[in-house]
């Protein structure tokens, strides 16, 4: 047997043992192709060894990286104590803190999701809806005629906002022009990927990338320590934002969730729906306005469904052609190439009896490529989501099994509403001449350039 994975029911009885091929060469050139060119790298790799490959980066456990869609059903469908995802995310402790949700396994990984899980469902996204409307009209606002600016930071403009107002609950004023403030200066720092290495989170000072990031985080989780003190404090008005609601939820002892606890799951919260929510959109504005079809198609659901009256919160969910839209962007370019976990004991994965240790990495990307799976699969198609629901192993942008991402509701809303008002409003161009080029935000994948667009007219 090959490393290329069987297709099928059921791997072959037999399975190999140890770590599939893999890039021979040194641990720290591995590294800069994943940071300089990290999806012809992987593509490569997939090419020249096939469906499940190794790769190694300094100061990490070994990757073993799987795009056939039964070796990720075994993954994602395992027991969560022997692959262990909250381990396989330690490279992203230093930006969201220890107790993130994201590096939690086990039961405090399942308590804690609990608790985080209601405010991102159900009635609540219309609620959210408006506020993001309004957000992204005064954004709108903003743009200028007839000259170019990246897309990606408006997106980040908006994106940020709405978690302050939504998640954080803070309005207009000096607190949030604070805030503001504080969380785009940590943001600078921490997609920074040297971060990314062990040997290299050292403190030189202030004008070290590691020290940047330290002193910036420090001045975020300052303010967020007096905001949870306030939520706290005694006579404290009721609010609904998802702070608030998260300071007094109980869980199943009763208990509320430590001040430390609440700080991170707010940093995952702020970084995890904020920054890659914004990249999504600039890839997804990438592809739409390279075809004209595709975004006649959509302005032509919007006037059916909305009609000549306002844009609603309620409109959303009959805008069938941009959820599929949405949805064939995130395929194209899944903002987070692939997710891990880490085994525990020796098991077998696809055809392969993998040691304790190493990690097993589902690669979004290439999963999302599979020409039997997608056809033609390099072109953007919207109509593929047209009545389909494509399977949880074939289609994972936002992961998978219990790990999926919780915000995943949030962020598709919010990416068509955000669509649904630009392209309604503004006619906008990719500017002449520009060809996206996947760029590493620390672990988030955002186009070269901040995807730079001309905006001809706006549409009161």
């Amino acid at each position: 047997m090959t490393s290329t994975a069987m297709r099928g029911d059921a791997w072959p009885a037999v399975t190999q043992r140890g770590l599939p091929p893999g890039p021979r060469s040194a641990p720290i050139v591995q590294a800069l192709h994943l940071w300089l060119r990290p999806i012809a790298f992987v593509e490569e790799c997939r090419r020249r060894y096939g469906e499940a490959f190794t790769l190694r980066v300094p100061g990490f456990a070994a990757e073993v990286h799987f795009s056939d869609p039964e070796a990720i059903r075994e993954i994602f469908t395992a027991d969560a104590e022997d692959l262990r995802a909250g381990e396989a995310n330690v490279i992203i402790e230093p930006l969201l803190g220890a107790h993130s949700l994201l590096l939690l396994d086990g039961p405090r990984h399942l308590r804690q999701r609990r608790l985080l899980l209601p405010p991102f469902h159900g009635e609540r996204m219309q609620a959210y809806g408006e506020t993001m409307r309004d957000i992204t009209d005064r954004e709108i606002a903003s743009w200028p005629i007839g000259r170019s600016f990246p897309i990606r930071r408006a997106m980040q403009r908006i994106t940020l906002d709405v978690i302050l107002r939504t998640v954080f609950g803070v309005d207009d004023g000096p607190l949030l022009a604070t805030v503001r403030a504080r969380i785009e200066r940590l943001l600078g720092v921490g997609t920074n990927p040297t971060i990314l290495l062990p040997s290299l989170r050292r403190d030189l000072g202030p004008l070290s990338p590691w020290g940047r990031l330290v002193r910036a985080r420090r001045e975020v989780h300052d303010i967020l320590a007096a905001e949870i003190a306030r939520r706290r404090a005694p006579g404290a008005p009721a609010r609904d934002d998802v702070l608030s609601l998260l300071v007094a939820a109980r869980d199943e002892n009763g208990s509320p969730m430590p001040d430390d606890d609440l700080r991170d799951q707010m940093m995952t919260l702020l970084f995890a729906g904020h920054e890659t929510t914004a990249t999504a959109l600039a890839w997804a504005f990438y592809r739409i306005l390279q075809r004209p079809d595709v975004l006649a198609a959509i302005r032509a659901e919007h006037r059916r469904v909305v009609g000549g009256g306002p844009f609603r919160a309620e409109h959303v969910a009959r805008l069938e052609y941009l959820d599929a839209t949405v949805k064939e962007a995130l395929r194209l370019d899944p903002i987070i190439p692939d997710v891990g976990r880490r085994l525990v004991r020796p098991m077998p994965i696809g055809g392969w009896e993998l040691p304790a240790g190493v990690i097993a990495a589902p690669s979004i990307h290439l999963t999302h490529r599979r020409p039997d799976r997608w056809p033609e699969p390099e072109l953007f198609r919207p109509d593929r989501f047209l009545g389909a629901r494509p399977g949880p192993y074939d289609f994972l942008p936002f992961g998978g099994g219990v790990r999926r991402c919780l915000g995943m509701a949030f962020a598709l809303y919010e990416m068509k509403v955000v669509l649904a008002r630009v392209l309604s409003r503004v006619e906008l161009r990719v500017v002449p001449g520009y060809r996206a080029r996947p760029v590493r935000r620390n672990v988030t994948l955002a186009p070269s350039r901040g995807m730079p667009v001309e905006a001809a007219a706006r549409v009161v």
